[in-house]
């Protein structure tokens, strides 16, 4: 074996706790695996001979590559839609695969994603760092150009947003399943007071169709039971074609008439309600998602 194949080796026992890292600090799996490849890169040209401990110098490489990302995404204005919806990790209703696993420790929802959107690039990094990878701030000052006290203020600030927009789903995952079966059946009776029923009253509804032309390109945001209760009896028909799947290791469904992915439904239930519904609508996305290939045959799916 010659150099280059055992830092090949070394890296590869890296990959899935960098694409980890790179998918929490951006929310897109696509570019979570450019931020990987560009670490790469980077580890190939320097070499290790000055590293001591090559974990943790791969995880700022790949922090200060998706923090550049970051950065350039706001500096052209590329903030998505409103209600755009993060790349979700979809799975069988069986249970996550290993890979799957490592990408969704610490319970990385698609309602935790959505509230990281809402940081800054600086404030996303302290916090993803520090408080879901355990760095010190002592190494995460030099990545963002701070202070150690100033990056532990960084992390402070998203710390209480977070806390105050992601509340925890109830862990009981057949519960979730049971109330999320609960709103279908109400959603397809067309029973609107049962719908209101399992809703919390201040649910919220994201929706992200995507960005092309009208009809396609409407995404919305509702508050509210019967506002949300309302948008579902709307879209009923839609979910007669629906499995149960995992979304971000929450109770999901998947509508796939003739067996081609048209939207997704990740589902945050709390206290026996649903607080939250996330709607992934954008075909583009469906279609480029990994969820077919990686699903495929257990969720019965056909490729697009």
């Amino acid at each position: 074996m010659d150099d280059n194949e055992w830092l090949a080796g070394r890296f590869e026992e890296h990959r899935p706790h960098l694409r980890a890292v790179a998918y929490r600090m951006l929310g897109s799996l696509a570019e979570a695996d450019d931020a990987v490849q560009e670490s790469w890169l980077r580890l190939s040209r320097a070499g290790t001979d000055d590293v001591r401990n090559l974990g943790g110098w791969l995880t700022t490489i790949v922090a200060r590559v998706s923090l550049n990302m970051l950065r350039s995404r706001t500096s052209r204005r590329e903030d998505p839609l409103d209600a755009h919806v993060p790349d979700p990790i979809v799975s069988p209703s069986s249970g996550l695969d290993p890979e799957q696993q490592v990408l969704l420790a610490d319970s990385v929802g698609l309602a935790l994603q959505v509230v990281l959107q809402t940081l800054t690039p600086a404030e996303r990094l302290a916090f993803v760092l520090h408080d879901m990878f355990g760095l010190p701030f002592e190494e995460i000052a030099p990545i963002v150009d701070r202070t150690p006290a100033a990056a532990r203020q960084l992390a402070s600030r998203a710390r209480r947003r977070v806390r105050g927009a992601d509340p925890d789903p109830d862990p009981d995952l057949g519960r979730q399943r049971e109330v999320v079966d609960a709103f279908l059946s109400a959603s397809r009776a067309g029973d609107f007071d049962a719908l209101v029923a399992v809703l919390d009253p201040d649910v919220v509804l994201r929706a992200d169709l995507g960005a092309g032309p009208v009809p396609v390109g409407v995404s919305l945001e509702l508050r509210g039971a019967h506002k949300v209760a309302g948008q579902a009896l709307m879209f009923a028909a839609s979910g007669r074609h629906g499995r149960a799947v995992l979304v971000n290791g929450v109770a999901g469904v998947l509508n796939a008439p003739g067996g081609v992915p048209v939207s997704l439904l990740a589902f945050t239930v709390r206290g026996g309600r649903i607080t939250r519904l996330d709607i992934l609508a954008d075909p583009d996305r469906l279609a480029g998602l990994s969820l077919i290939k990686l699903g495929l045959t257990e969720l019965g799916l056909t490729e697009p």
